[in-house]
């Protein structure tokens, strides 16, 4: 429960506008989503006693009015909209509007008081958004080459090859660019070489683990791998043990993550060796690859807290 003297606000951001609600006074304000908007809004916000500020993660369009907010001193969380959209239905709210949404955001910070992170650099946003544009452009060569396989005649193929280089081009200038990143900051030079120590973990992998994980080495092996999403959550009731599953955290990582596992399944002993003996206890492949990329991101974890390079005897805490 609040006291009286603390402020909680929730922002919905939509394409042109930012809606603004604060509790408990339940007030709503609407500001342009301009810079002329973001300085009015903090304006506002400096002159409360602000104790929390919820964004969603919209996939990019948070990240200059956070940044705005942070750099003002602000306490600002951007959360997963998964949880906003669970609290709203456990409130019995199923309308939905802006307005809606930002009172929404604003009762969770109130209700559920997350705990507000230092946020990344410039310099790590950097990164984070060069991985995008990889993935953005690896999706679309992997589309293209599937329209190039369908295709019969010559005039359409050679469409096709034609953007698949220029996809191509535009793929080893992102990649260069995240070379010359990691190369120009000593401290990602050093994490960048730990993590490739690792059998299985290419520049791919270290790239997304350094632009979209930050806090990896910092936090011990059960949060590291809530915060990626590859914790089993149990489903039992009474007498019933349901099956645990995996949900939530940053799929991306994940995503990468798994990528890696399935190489180091193959070269790196002690993944193959735990992967090899989660199928000899009757797990299926699938469970068995996950329990083997949560084993791969604890060893990372360890390593990268410890500073200490891969060995084969790794042991992890």
């Amino acid at each position: 429960m609040s006291t009286s003297s603390e402020v909680f606000v929730g922002i919905d951001i939509s394409g042109k506008q930012l809606d603004v609600y604060q509790v408990p006074k339940d007030l709503h304000r609407e500001y342009s989503y301009d810079e002329a908007g973001l300085k009015s809004l903090v304006k506002h916000l400096c002159k409360q006693k602000v104790t929390s500020i919820v964004l969603e993660g919209t996939g990019g369009l948070e990240r200059i009015v956070t940044a705005h907010l942070a750099n003002s001193d602000l306490p600002v969380v951007v959360v997963n909209p998964r949880q906003v959209r669970d609290f709203a239905r456990a409130l019995g709210i199923l309308a939905k509007t802006d307005k809606i949404d930002a009172r929404v955001l604003a009762r969770f910070a109130e209700a559920v008081k997350p705990e507000v992170r230092p946020l990344p650099s410039d310099l790590l946003l950097q990164l984070d958004e060069l991985m995008t544009r990889r993935r953005q452009l690896v999706k679309l060569m992997v589309a293209e080459k599937n329209r190039l396989t369908r295709s019969s005649t010559n005039p359409v193929r050679d469409s096709h090859q034609c953007l698949i280089d220029a996809i191509a081009e535009q793929l080893q200038d992102v990649e260069a660019k995240l070379e010359r990143m990691i190369e120009s900051c000593p401290v990602w030079r050093e994490k960048e070489n730990l993590l490739k120590s690792v059998k299985g973990v290419g520049p791919a992998t270290a790239f997304t683990l350094l632009a979209a994980l930050p806090e990896l080495g910092t936090l011990n092996r059960r949060q590291i791998a809530s915060l990626v999403g590859l914790a089993p959550f149990n489903h039992d009731s009474g007498k019933h043990r349901g099956r645990r599953m995996i949900r939530g955290g940053r799929a991306h990582v994940r995503s990468q993550l798994f990528m890696a596992t399935l190489v180091a399944v193959r070269w790196n002993p002690a993944i193959r060796q735990f992967y090899e003996r989660m199928l000899g206890e009757g797990k299926c492949k699938k469970v068995a690859l996950t329990a083997a990329s949560r084993k791969l991101l604890t060893i990372l974890n360890a390593i990268l807290k410890t500073k200490t390079p891969w060995k084969e005897s790794f042991v992890t805490n």
